[in-house]
């Protein structure tokens, strides 16, 4: 399977997951209102419920679940990131993973987003660019690279970091 459609996801986050899941399937059915017609408002709530299920299956049936990557500072799933965007020396730190699946303060990237699909590989130090939906392109270098559960633990330890 290759980076780009992999899906990485704590055991906790797959938990919450199937039990959302099972949430949604036990309420299957259109309801009515009291005359018994079906309105616009929960037509698109049962839609809205059926695209959701959908969703969930396609982040469980790809998913990575747990098993962090190797800490060899390679930018994959599963990696907390830390990015400098040249063009200003902001850097972001972020979680290279399933948006809508992980339960965690750190902001969460798909490796199907721009910028995570053009960081999928990447080693620390190297750069990458990624366009901007205004066309523009972003240079971004990869800072730093570490395993989830290594940068819950490195947070832990340091209360000034938030996870």
């Amino acid at each position: 399977m290759s980076i780009g459609n992999r899906v990485w996801m704590t055991t906790h986050a797959r938990q919450r997951l199937e039990e959302e899941l099972a949430d949604l399937l036990s309420h299957r059915t259109v309801a009515t209102d009291e005359t018994g017609d079906r309105s616009d408002q929960i037509i698109d709530a049962w839609m809205a419920r059926k695209a959701r299920i959908r969703q969930i299956h396609e982040l469980l049936s790809t998913a990575t679940v747990g098993t962090s990557p190797p800490d060899d500072g390679l930018a994959e799933p599963g990696m907390v990131l830390t990015i400098r965007y040249d063009d200003t020396g902001e850097t972001e730190t972020f979680l290279l993973g399933a948006r809508g699946a992980e339960d965690t303060d750190i902001e969460v990237y798909s490796v199907n987003s721009p910028l995570g699909d053009a960081l999928a590989g990447a080693i620390v130090g190297e750069q990458r660019r990624y366009r901007l939906p205004s066309g523009a392109v972003q240079p971004v270098t990869l800072l730093s690279a570490k395993p989830f559960g290594a940068h819950v633990v490195d947070a832990a330890a340091d209360p000034a970091v938030s996870v």
